[in-house]
């Protein structure tokens, strides 16, 4: 099946080279057409992607960001299916080639990264939070949350390209949309090797933008994974709290007091119940107009 690769490139003059230089044999072969996003790259990034050959090359003035690199590769493919691929050597062409043999069968083929598969272990407690927490708004186990090697239907991510981010928390928040629409995801495993360079991810920073991104899709797709929650914990918190303090005011001072506090949490449980119903009713509405596209 034909793909086109997107690569997304900033700042990888250590390892680009050699990137493309393994996938280009196999890209060729397979009659797949590599497309490579340089992202306002500030060191030698462009003067070698510039030379290379078998690959075509969008340049972008400025940076813009991951997904903003990926944004500009899907608008530009023409082929049914698209591929990412990161630029920094730690994928392997091979594993591309698995993924393509079962890729017409679902939406987006993801490669799950092994156990055996190198991980930076200053990165780990970060994406063990969101895969959590990602794995509670969804109510599915994710395998890999961020992987950046997967193959998706173009035409049914292009539909969705304003919701993702221009970050790069993309890989992540397309995850997430395409299960919480009902989307097929299918996970294959992976190996993947020590990047090439130094990352420009920041931890916290990138971290704590893509929880919100991702509680942001779910309030978009299904909105009672959020609403719910909060509103029994506000209710069950102000019964409990009713009871207990009652019931030691009756035993103390023989009568029944109603307290403020209580009431409060029940009325804001219960608002906040009524206002997921109503989130939930128009996130439907909108979750079939975009199904329609």
């Amino acid at each position: 099946m034909k793909l086109t690769i997107i690569i997304p490139c900033f700042n990888e003059e250590e390892g680009i080279a050699r990137t493309i230089e393994t996938l280009i044999p196999v890209a060729q072969l397979n009659d797949w057409t590599i497309l490579l996003v340089n992202d306002g790259s500030t060191d030698g990034t462009k003067a070698i992607v510039d030379k290379l050959e078998g690959v075509l090359v969008i340049n972008h003035k400025h940076n813009k960001g991951y997904g903003a690199s990926l944004k500009t590769g899907i608008q530009a493919a023409t082929t049914e299916y698209i591929a990412f691929y990161d630029a920094d050597g730690q994928h392997q062409p091979g594993d591309l080639v698995k993924m393509n043999l079962i890729a017409n069968e679902y939406d987006m083929v993801v490669g799950a990264r092994g156990k055996s598969s190198h991980q930076d272990w200053q990165r780990k407690p970060g994406k063990w939070v969101l895969s959590r927490f990602a794995n509670f708004l969804t109510g599915q186990t994710i395998p890999d949350l961020n992987s950046g090697l997967r193959i998706i239907k173009r035409d049914i991510i292009l539909n969705l390209l304003h919701l993702f981010p221009n970050g790069f928390s993309f890989s992540t928040t397309s995850t997430m949309a395409f299960m919480n629409m009902g989307y097929s995801v299918e996970y294959l495993p992976i190996q993947v090797k020590k990047r090439v360079g130094k990352s420009t991810v920041k931890q916290l920073k990138h971290g704590s933008s893509t929880l919100l991104l991702i509680l942001r899709l779910m309030v978009l797709f299904n909105p009672l994974r959020v609403f719910l929650p909060v509103s029994f914990f506000l209710i069950g918190l102000g019964t409990v709290y009713q009871i207990g303090f009652g019931i030691y005011t009756y035993v103390q001072k023989g009568k029944i007091v109603i307290f403020q506090g209580s009431m409060l949490l029940l009325v804001t449980g219960l608002l906040i119940f009524f206002f997921g119903l109503m989130t939930d009713q128009i996130s439907e509405v909108r979750k079939h107009q975009f199904l329609k596209v």
